[in-house]
């Protein structure tokens, strides 16, 4: 796909997520978040950055998740999903590559996680954050997580567990409902919530 193509997405994408009502959670006792949904063009399409998380972390140690965390006293949705990015990726983006941000999501964990849409217009090659904290950056294909999820039902409760395909594996909520929300919203134009969808039990930490 040529990047003339990619750029097209881009503006089309822009103008959908300008026109997103984004939600915002309303809950200040628990810790703000931020989070990079970023989609680099590359040749074989837009590719979207998910990374795994390194196995030595007190947290969620070898799980899928998109670059962010928490944001420090006084810093935007936006300028903490940008540091953050760069501090786990290496790719340095500018305010001018977001292109919105889309609903809050309440982790069991006590965050608010504000996802922000940062879509460059360049391709980048391997990227690497910090073996302390991420042990791979990967560049998905965008298309790969535009699918139906898939829900289950567990005991623990009655809202719906949402998980995508990644490999052999399964992304989970957040990033999953994140990741979905996003494909609707900027790919399909569609104005879908995510709130109410829940993580696996062992995501819960």
């Amino acid at each position: 796909m040529s990047a003339a193509g990619s750029s097209d997405r881009r503006a089309v994408a822009a103008v959908r997520i300008a026109a997103f009502r984004r939600v915002p959670a309303g809950r200040p006792e628990l810790t703000p978040a931020s989070v990079a949904v970023c989609v680099l063009p590359s040749a074989a399409g837009d590719v979207l950055l998910v990374t795994r998380r390194a196995p030595g972390l007190r947290a969620h140690a070898g799980q899928w998740a998109l670059p962010g965390g928490r944001r420090d006293p006084g810093e935007t949705i936006e300028a903490a999903a940008l540091r953050e990015l760069a501090e786990e990726t290496g790719l340095h983006a500018s305010a001018g590559d977001v292109l919105g941000v889309l609903d809050d999501y309440v982790s069991r964990s006590g965050y608010v996680i504000s996802p922000v849409v940062v879509w460059l217009r360049t391709a980048h090659g391997q990227l690497q954050g910090p073996a302390s904290e991420v042990s791979r950056v990967f560049q998905i294909p965008v298309a790969d997580f535009d699918v139906e999820p898939q829900f289950l039902h567990i005991p623990e409760t009655d809202a719906p567990v949402i998980r995508l395909p990644i490999f052999d594996r399964f992304l989970h909520a957040p990033t999953a409902a994140i990741v979905y929300q996003f494909c609707q919203v900027a790919l399909h134009g569609q104005e879908r919530r995510v709130a109410h969808f829940e993580a696996p039990v062992f995501a819960w930490r």
